[in-house]
Parts: structure tokens; sequence; C-alpha cells
């Protein structure tokens, strides 16, 4: 007798494997004006909430640039406020469970934003040492390109002119990787069960694929961050959030991240509708 070919036994339907990059929508030129608007709005809805974090990121900054000062004068100084763009996206990333419980209809606690903030606290942190390491590496070089001009008396203008020239140039390539890197992969993380590389990825693909609107809001963000050091850093009290609420507007009109588990708020939390 012939052996009897049995089926094998059902298995689960393996999940499909996630994208390695998150899609991108095309972005309008003008998309930045409805970020800034829907921040604001954001801003103006929990009120407490933003200052109260906006005072904190003030706080940060004045002790910073006291420190700065005290320790290494005025290059140091320089040097640690031109690479304020490495710890910025940082400083807002509380903000973005603010936007994203406006947009589930919640009233949002600074409890609830923090307690949030925990979730993904292991790809935030990875993100956070990253940023470090780059903010140290800059500072560094900085420190060493000084070394040329030992006493700011002595320093002729040519050699002073050439010295902020290259370090400008410098710090703005830096600055534009990190831009890039980090503009849309910390909201991603904030809001999505993500690693890091993809969202860095998702991020990086979407600036490039939007280079003129992305161009425009960078130009934007240092406008408001030039605005918050003229302003003695008071600025930063309404500045910092206010940019954190827009670019968790710019993330989800930008990045397409259906393909990834929410990151629950709260338990019992509804998804986020599209769009939102």
């Amino acid at each position: 007798m012939p052996d009897q070919i049995t089926e094998p036994p059902d298995t689960p339907e393996e999940s499909q494997p996630k994208p390695f990059v998150a899609p991108c929508n095309d972005l309008s030129p003008t998309s930045p004006i409805q970020w800034l608007k829907a921040g604001w709005s954001d801003y103006l809805a929990a009120p407490a909430i933003s200052l109260s974090w906006g005072v904190f990121c003030w706080l940060v900054s004045i002790l910073v640039t006291w420190g700065a000062w005290k320790t290494g004068g005025w290059v140091l100084l320089i040097s640690l406020l031109s690479g304020f763009v490495f710890v910025a996206p940082l400083l807002a990333f509380g903000m973005y469970s603010v936007s994203r419980q406006l947009c589930l209809g919640n009233k949002p606690t600074l409890v609830g934003t923090l307690k949030a903030a925990k979730k993904p606290f292991t790809n935030s942190l990875v993100f956070a040492l990253v940023l470090l390491v780059i903010f140290l590496l800059w500072a560094r070089a900085a420190s060493m390109v000084h070394i040329f001009f030992p006493s700011f008396g002595e320093v002729e203008l040519k050699d002073l002119a050439l010295y902020l020239g290259v370090g400008s140039a410098v710090g703005a390539v830096v600055a534009l990787i990190t831009f890039s890197a980090s503009v849309f992969s910390l909201p991603f993380i904030a809001n999505r069960d993500v690693d890091v590389i993809t969202a860095v990825v998702s991020s990086i693909n979407a600036v490039l694929r939007n280079r003129w609107t992305m161009l425009a809001w960078a130009v934007t963000v240092a406008f408001f961050t030039a605005v918050g050091f003229g302003t003695l850093m008071f600025g930063f009290i309404i500045i910092i959030p206010w940019l954190g609420y827009a670019t968790w507007h710019g993330y989800r009109s930008a990045l397409v991240v259906d393909g990834w588990d929410t990151l629950p708020i709260a338990h019992g939390d509804p998804e986020i509708p599209a769009g939102n």
C-alpha cells in the first residue's frame, strides 16, 4: 500500500516584512506655512504644557551658554551656539506627544506627555547619543581650529574672516546632514514601533525627494533659531515648542507610516486618523 500523502498542517500566515524605508509624499512648496499654522494651533490648544516645556528649554539654553562662556570664552560659545542644531530636535521631542494627543482629540497632560516619551525611550536614547557624539566632535573640531588664533587681539581681520568662513561652511554641511537625518525620524520614533536606522533613512529620503520644500523649512528653522538667540534666548520659550509641533505635522504629511505599529499613548488609544 503506497504511503499516504498528508497535507502539512496549516500555519498562521507570516506577517509581511516591513519596508526598509517609509514611503513619502510629494510636499508643496507652501507646506512649511501649513505646518507652522498647525503648530501654532497646537500651542494655543495646550498653553500650559507648551510654556512649561519652553521655559525648561530656555533654562537649559541659558545654563549651557553660561557654562560655555565661563570655561572657553567667546570661541567655545560660538561653537556651541553653531552646534545648537544638533540638540534642538531632542529638546522638541516631548512636543510630538502633545500634538499626537491633540490629533486624537484628547486633552494633553504633562504627566501623559512624559509617560508617552518613555515608550520609545531606547530608540530615542540611541538617537540622542548619536547626536551627542556629532555635537561633541563638532565642538572639539571648532576648538582645535582656534589653536591657530590664541588671542583675539592679535588676530587680523582676514584671519578671523577665514576662521569664521571655514568654520561656518563645515558647520553648515554637518548641520544639513543632521537636519536631514533628524527632521522626520524623531517624530517617527515617537509615534511608531520603528528602529532608528529605518527612521533616519526614511527622513533623509523624504528630504531628498522634497529638496526645495525642506530647504525652505530648514531656512525657517534657522531664522527662528536666530530670533531665539537675538532675544537672549527668551524667544525659545515660544519657538522650540512651536517648531516641535510644526515638525510633527510635517512628519504626518511627509511620511506614509501605516506599515509600522502605533505606539500607544495610553491603554486603548485609537489610531490617529490619516492626514492628521
